[in-house]
């Protein structure tokens, strides 16, 4: 089967295919099932997810927190289960190119901006943080030194997390898979060793009696579904990677299942471990469990593979943000070679692990400011193409430009979709307020992001089906194909 070229697609022959817009043939898909789910799973557990349980735990006590962790992660990870991967794996398509179809050329890189550059640094700023913080917890151990977690010392290893992840992305994704294979068993290792010793010196009573970080609330209803937010909102956050990973597996299958074995079941287990140990401790920061749990020796290590680990995380983010900016940033970056696009991802990140108290002090807020566009935008998404297009896209419409694409819409936008993600953006907000993270008396029996989710799915459904379709706006079939 050859392959069809956009009209206006410059490509470098040196370039490996994988890192283009172009749909991927099913020869030149490179995971499998267990492939997928190495990598799903190195980047699951990283130490944000261990930071996602201490978010929990400053909420509720242990048995809640596995509860809420569980329920939150199953209801948002099933939706990013099913789009952006399930359109992904199909076509073969680069998720935002995948996304013109909802929301036309122009609108779709609006989107991809604002997912790819400014959520894909402070996720990596994030991580890059923690590696700072952990291998300076090591450093003070190992050489009797005492560096601060908030000094520059901590910013300097963040960097170089940022470097070191910047020199594996040249080599494409797959390197981004062999260091994810390496590391993805060690993480296991290092969870059930922390389980077992948590176990050894607690019993699940007294585990069970322990306070939430916070101290006990007045509200423990309202607590518990705020707990349960954090977890929602945790698992709406993995949108702006997983579709780009699906594309590069061979089947449904393997796009699919392998996000509830990483994405759900390995974050599952490392938020409950996060929030077990920062109960059993009293501890908030992740990076000072390992030490005082296991030892200095056994600490030590666990610490620094749990601070790779959180490298894997950024690879694997940022080859999503990568194809991302080559498939949607327009010519600047579809010519672009890839220390350009690898600086357009990771460059804004470095800047940001200078400031650590404005990025890592505030991890409930982050998510909350994450959810409040990724929830009714993944609904779009889902409502689009598993109802009103009945899962059929024009691959050939979605590299056509605006004016001959049935996909133009209004000069590229499709406003429809946009109005129905601020109709949940504001349903959102007026809920759970994302500055002060404040809720309002309805909160307490629907969370936030399920009524954005759902107020954005109806609102899409409703204008394109009263106004859109009937303009003949979209590509949409007809109420009468089969």
């Amino acid at each position: 089967m050859a392959r069809t070229v956009p009209h206006d697609a410059v490509v470098d022959s040196n370039l490996d295919v994988t890192l283009t817009d172009l749909p991927l043939l099913p020869h030149e898909r490179i995971w499998g099932f267990w492939q997928h789910s190495w990598v799903n799973v190195g980047l699951a557990i990283a130490t944000w997810a261990f930071l996602q349980g201490a978010a929990v735990a400053y909420y509720v006590g242990f048995v809640q927190a596995i509860a809420t962790v569980i329920i939150g992660y199953g209801v948002s990870v099933l939706a990013v289960a099913l789009a952006p991967c399930l359109p992904s794996v199909k076509y073969g398509i680069e998720q935002f190119v995948g996304l013109r179809s909802t929301f036309g050329e122009v609108g779709a890189r609006l989107v991809m901006i604002t997912m790819s550059t400014v959520l894909a640094a402070a996720w990596s700023a994030v991580l890059a943080i923690m590696f700072g913080h952990g291998l300076v917890v090591v450093a003070n151990q190992v050489f009797g030194i005492e560096l601060s977690q908030a000094g520059a010392a901590a910013s300097l290893l963040a960097l170089i997390a940022i470097t070191v992840s910047a020199l594996i992305l040249a080599r494409g994704p797959v390197s981004v898979e062999a260091v994810c294979r390496v590391l993805a068993p060690l993480l296991l290792i290092i969870l059930v060793g922390i389980i077992v010793i948590v176990f050894s010196q607690n019993t699940w009573g007294e585990l069970a009696a322990l306070a939430p970080l916070g101290g006990l609330s007045d509200d423990p209803h309202l607590s518990f579904v705020l707990a349960v937010e954090l977890s929602i909102a945790g698992g709406f956050a993995w949108w702006p990677n997983l579709g780009n990973l699906a594309r590069l597996t061979r089947t449904s299958r393997a796009a699919f299942w392998p996000n509830w074995l990483g994405v759900f079941g390995a974050s599952v287990v490392a938020a409950v471990v996060g929030a077990v140990a920062a109960l059993s401790l009293q501890v908030e920061e992740p990076t000072q469990w390992f030490i005082p749990l296991a030892g200095i020796g056994i600490g030590v290590v666990a610490l620094a593979v749990v601070c790779l680990a959180n490298i894997t995380a950024i690879l694997s983010q940022g080859y999503a943000s990568m194809v991302a900016l080559k498939g949607g940033g327009g010519r600047f970056f579809r010519v672009a070679a890839w220390p350009w696009l690898i600086a357009a991802i990771l460059v804004p990140a470095a800047v940001l692990v200078f400031f650590p108290a404005a990025v890592y002090d505030n991890y409930g807020r982050f998510l909350s400011w994450g959810a409040i566009v990724l929830a009714p935008l993944c609904a779009v998404q889902i409502v689009d193409y598993f109802l009103l297009r009945r899962r059929q896209i024009s691959v050939r419409d979605l590299f056509l430009p605006a004016a001959q694409s049935a996909y133009g819409y209004w000069k590229g936008v499709n406003y429809a979709a946009f109005a129905a993600v601020a109709a949940g953006a504001l349903t959102y907000s007026l809920l759970l307020n994302p500055v002060s993270y404040e809720p309002s008396a309805v909160f307490r029996y629907t969370t936030a992001s399920l009524p954005a989710f759902v107020v954005a799915g109806v609102v899409h459904y409703v204008l394109t089906s009263l106004v859109v379709r009937r303009r003949g706006l979209g590509g949409y079939p007809t109420r009468t194909t089969s």
